[in-house]
């Protein structure tokens, strides 16, 4: 097997994310082909689409989701990803298991305060209440504790909200607004059910096409699943050996590597961005790869590939807007003035009306 240094994991990856060239897609085929995009902060994903996008607007994302083919609900690690409508469809009944986990063995809110509880009641409870009209956690603590006076309302809503395929529906996730998260149903806000057979082979080769080459890990930390060995075994897929772990690594036949030594531009990356969180070994990213850790909640700048600095766009006034970066250690002038460009084009992006000024902080 050919050895992949980890700068040609590096190189390879960014390019299937589209973070070494902006793609002309539409925002719906970059959530598909990005297989979703973490969102338990609501607004990340415009700035994801952003970056990867030659000629993406908010209003291109808001109408995805107002129009109900794009869904932001729990997936991947049991966390919120905006996924095109379909995509939740078909692959939200993979990810059951992660979900289950999630709700059983909950510090605070599973365990000992589920048991014995007849469960298939609290989700029919919880749907009869989602029936009504989109409700909130509280809502449905509300609906559920006078039917289980003895149990913690907080738990059997958060059952129901992991357990059910929940979405969460607009205002939340909706640019320019707010509010807090409402939750529906699929065959009640889509007019459509879970997909019955759903195809675990095609999301590992979604996976692949878009975070590859990768370790049957890999696939395993992004999905939050166990157990892929025997999905990868059963897929041709062509395969590579990581120079520095001497891991194993798939990779679809069809796909070329890019040039290792391409060099990559600067990216700003939204708060959570799956790059960071779809990798069990993420030293392709960082050569301190826990230092990724305090990192991925902030937003962050890729310099040559690699996070160099954290941003922050402090609540704009009327005419102003700034845009505050920290580097990760310090940055000389030259490579300071290297940042400014699509530092601005940012800010031309999430305040397109007001002045703006970029602040380098010390680190």
């Amino acid at each position: 097997m050919s050895k992949l240094s980890l700068q040609a994991q590096n190189r390879a990856t960014l390019q299937r994310q589209w973070l070494l060239e902006r793609n002309d897609a539409t925002a719906l085929e970059a959530i598909e082909h990005l297989v979703g995009m973490q969102a338990q902060q609501p607004l990340a994903p415009y700035v994801g689409l952003w970056t990867r996008l030659t000629t993406f607007q908010p209003a291109d994302l808001v109408q995805l989701i107002e129009g109900r083919e794009a869904v932001r609900g729990s997936m991947m690690r049991a966390t919120i990803h905006l996924m095109s409508s379909r995509d939740f469809l078909a692959f939200r009944p993979l990810i059951q298991p992660r979900l289950d986990r999630e709700v059983f063995q909950n510090m605070t809110y599973g365990r000992h305060r589920l048991e014995g509880l007849d469960m298939p009641a609290v989700l029919q409870a919880g749907t009869d209440r989602l029936t009504q009209s989109p409700a909130t956690a509280v809502q449905l603590r509300e609906h559920l504790a006078p039917l289980w006076p003895d149990r913690d309302p907080a738990a059997l809503a958060h059952a129901v909200r992991c357990l059910l395929p929940t979405i969460q529906t607009p205002p939340r996730g909706i640019w320019g607004k707010g509010g807090n998260p409402a939750m529906s149903l699929p065959h009640l806000w889509l007019n459509a059910d879970l997909h019955p057979h759903p195809n675990p082979e095609a999301l590992v080769l979604r996976y692949l096409a878009a975070y590859g080459p990768a370790s049957v890990q890999d696939a395993q930390s992004w999905s939050g699943l166990t157990h892929l060995t025997e999905i990868f075994d059963r897929l041709s897929l062509r395969t590579y050996t990581d120079a520095n772990s001497g891991r194993t690594l798939y990779d679809l036949p069809t796909l070329t590597l890019t040039d290792p030594d391409t060099e990559p531009p600067i990216r700003f990356l939204p708060e959570y961005d799956n790059l960071y969180l779809s990798h069990a070994d993420r030293s392709r990213w960082s050569a301190t790869p826990k230092q990724l850790q305090s990192l991925y909640t902030q937003g962050t700048v890729l310099q040559n590939g690699e996070p160099t600095a954290t941003w922050r766009l402090p609540k704009p006034t009327k005419h102003q807007a700034t845009l505050e970066i920290t580097p990760i250690t310090r940055l000389p002038k030259r490579t300071q003035s290297l940042l400014e460009p699509e530092a601005q084009a940012l800010l031309t992006f999430t305040n397109p009306t007001t002045t703006h000024e970029v602040h380098f902080l010390t680190p």
